[in-house]
């Protein structure tokens, strides 16, 4: 039974004595890595511990019953208990996406709608940050782009973690948030009071912890200044401190006007290319892998609608996990749990169902 364990756990006590190497802490990138692991691989280690105690106390209170009828009545208490340590061993045991500790890079773009989908994308960018909020992690603004009635055409915020378990990791609950976003409400514009339907997209990627992580020949580079737009600072429209970012190898374009600063710019334009470029490779390296380990509610197709926001009934509805709630207003305030935890359920169950098929 887990054989799969045996191996976590001696590598359990490998991480370990990395850890207590000098030079792994010289370098923080790898001793990042490696506290990441170890918190991962201490969960495993820890359910094993209990699982094997819950056996163990199993089989010595059905031995001392056969002697002792008074020992028989603990016997379902201490299945429960080893039924209970099982299941969250097997659910431990599940592939997991390393990069699920990883901060993340949120982008939020105006769709079909027009200034209704801008005024939505404001309302799902406060939704978010008060998210952000409620789980202690930080955020920056890094770009945004205005429409007139106060909404955003586009705005990319990056979101970051407090800790090293992946599990609480920022990229291990918004990676699920990537798709269209439809809107059913009474638009600010609407003077007969007609519902109308309107979709916003959300795109998220994980975020590279150091650069050299995502090597970037600069000669694969074309750079473009040209001068700032909209909101800003004083250096707007009077300087050319907007840049535009083309890796021409894949066609990636950023654009970032949000700072002073032409360096500035070029610095946060270059933290967007990355995490898209490994965005990129993580997609590939999904698409090549097995089902168990393909995550089968993050789909690929960014085109797919995967939430409704009605506000006549208040009610909010994920397409993929048929999540169903009335307390729309709630969740646009930030309470998103409950909505992200019927992702990240309904995407082990269907790891399970998988390793279950290959077993």
């Amino acid at each position: 039974m887990f054989d799969s364990v045996r191996a976590l756990i001696e590598e359990h006590k490998a991480v370990q004595d990395e850890l207590a190497d000098a030079a792994v802490h010289a370098d923080a990138a790898r001793a990042r890595r490696v506290n990441r692991r170890y918190a991962e691989l201490s969960k495993v280690v820890a359910a094993h511990d209990a699982w094997a105690a819950a056996s163990a106390d199993l089989d010595a209170a059905r031995e001392l019953a056969r002697e002792d009828e008074a020992f028989a009545a603990e016997v379902p208490e201490l299945e429960a208990r080893l039924a209970g340590a099982y299941e969250r061993l097997r659910r431990l045991l599940i592939p997991r996406d390393p990069d699920d500790a990883r901060d993340v890079i949120l982008e939020i773009k105006q769709g079909e709608g027009g200034a209704e989908s801008a005024l939505f994308a404001a309302d799902l960018l406060r939704m978010y940050l008060q998210y952000a909020a409620s789980k202690g992690w930080r955020t920056e603004l890094l770009e945004r782009s205005e429409s007139d009635l106060g909404g955003y055409k586009e705005v990319q915020v990056a979101i970051k973690g407090s800790g090293s378990d992946s599990s609480q990791g920022v990229w291990a609950h918004l990676k699920y948030e990537g798709g269209v976003h439809r809107v059913q409400r009474v638009p600010a514009t609407e003077s007969q009071g007609r519902i109308h339907t309107s979709t916003t997209g959300v795109l998220v990627f994980p975020e590279v912890d150091e650069p050299e992580e995502i090597q970037i020949d600069p000669g694969d580079l074309k750079v473009d200044v040209f001068r700032s737009s909209g909101p800003g600072g004083q250096s707007v429209n009077t300087t050319d401190s907007a840049v535009r970012i083309t890796h021409l190898p894949t066609g990636i374009v950023v654009s970032m006007q949000n700072e002073k600063s032409q360096l500035q710019n070029r610095e946060a334009g270059m933290r967007v290319l990355r995490a898209r470029l490994l965005a990129k490779q993580q997609e590939e390296r999904d698409a090549a892998a097995s089902d168990a380990r393909r995550s089968q509610i993050r789909g690929m197709d960014r085109s797919e609608r995967i939430r409704t926001y009605n506000f006549p009934e208040n009610r909010i509805a994920d397409h993929r996990t048929g999540y169903k709630a009335y307390n729309l207003d709630q969740v646009l305030g930030g309470a998103l749990d409950p909505v992200i935890e019927s992702c990240i359920a309904a995407d082990e169950e269907a790891r399970l169902a998988a390793l279950g098929a290959d077993a």
